[in-house]
């Protein structure tokens, strides 16, 4: 404690009252000084930041799990970007509507029951996930990071209490990097699949959050046309326009699947 405070320019009493929650205003100068001694990144300070910003304030009743609906002209969106697979997801990784490359690309989750998609779930329960993913434990570790972060600024969020508590129950690799307490922002890049239908393939990812939605975001991926790669997004496309075992709810506010 006093090794941190002399770091940030603040007194040992002071960062004391911080850490026990009996200061809840620190100021914006104060943040960022313990943000430098802490040697945070990026997505970590920023984090930092919202925690302060929560606790400053009266914490209201918690609200319900946001909708799950997805607007139509998203849904053209999806359609617009074929053959590049992407999907969309809640702000605990729902898969609320995919094109079909997008659900093809996920080997195997066209298995699961529209509710019950969700990339999390995915990721550590699936079995085929662990050998589509090259960089499996590089994948995992990132989304419990993300869903860390919506916990800090929202700790009683009920569809996340609910989806970790399953995972909780059911991964020993994710109770175990839950205790980690990492957070990290949604990124870019590239991504290897060893996938059971198509092939080895790399693709480039975007992740984009989806204005006027409740925390849903739009991910989709893509390659080079005239290359191998394309060429298997191509055929994942064509694939994916396969009738599925589970056909979409009639309800508006249901996940959707692709057209078929």
């Amino acid at each position: 404690r006093e090794e941190l405070a002399t770091l940030a320019g603040i007194s040992i009493d002071y960062y004391v009252r911080l850490e026990r929650g009996k200061e809840t205003r620190p100021s914006p100068s104060v943040l960022d000084s313990l943000a430098r001694a802490l040697h945070l990144d990026d997505a970590e300070h920023q984090h930092l930041r919202e925690l302060a910003a929560r606790a400053a304030r009266y914490a209201p009743e918690p609200a319900p799990p946001p909708s799950r609906t997805v607007r139509p002209h998203l849904k053209q969106i999806l359609e617009t970007l074929r053959p590049s697979p992407a999907y969309i997801v809640s702000r605990t990784n729902d898969l609320l509507a995919a094109n079909p490359g997008g659900l093809r690309l996920l080997a195997g989750i066209e298995e699961w029951p529209l509710k019950q998609r969700n990339i999390a779930r995915y990721l550590f329960l699936h079995p085929a996930a662990r050998g589509l993913f090259h960089d499996w434990a590089t994948q995992v570790r990132g989304c419990v990071a993300r869903l860390r972060a919506l916990a800090g600024t929202d700790p009683d969020a009920p569809d996340l209490t609910r989806l970790a508590g399953e995972l909780l129950l059911n991964s020993p690799e994710f109770a175990r990097l839950w205790e980690r307490y990492d957070i990290k922002g949604h990124s870019y890049g590239r991504k290897t699949f060893h996938h059971p239908e198509v092939g080895d393939l790399t693709l480039g990812h975007q992740s984009m959050q989806l204005e006027g939605t409740p925390g849903h975001r739009l991910l989709t991926y893509y390659a080079e046309p005239g290359t191998p790669d394309y060429d298997a997004l191509v055929l994942l496309d064509m694939l994916g326009s396969q009738p599925t075992p589970h056909e979409p709810a009639s309800s508006s506010d249901e996940t959707t699947s692709p057209s078929t």
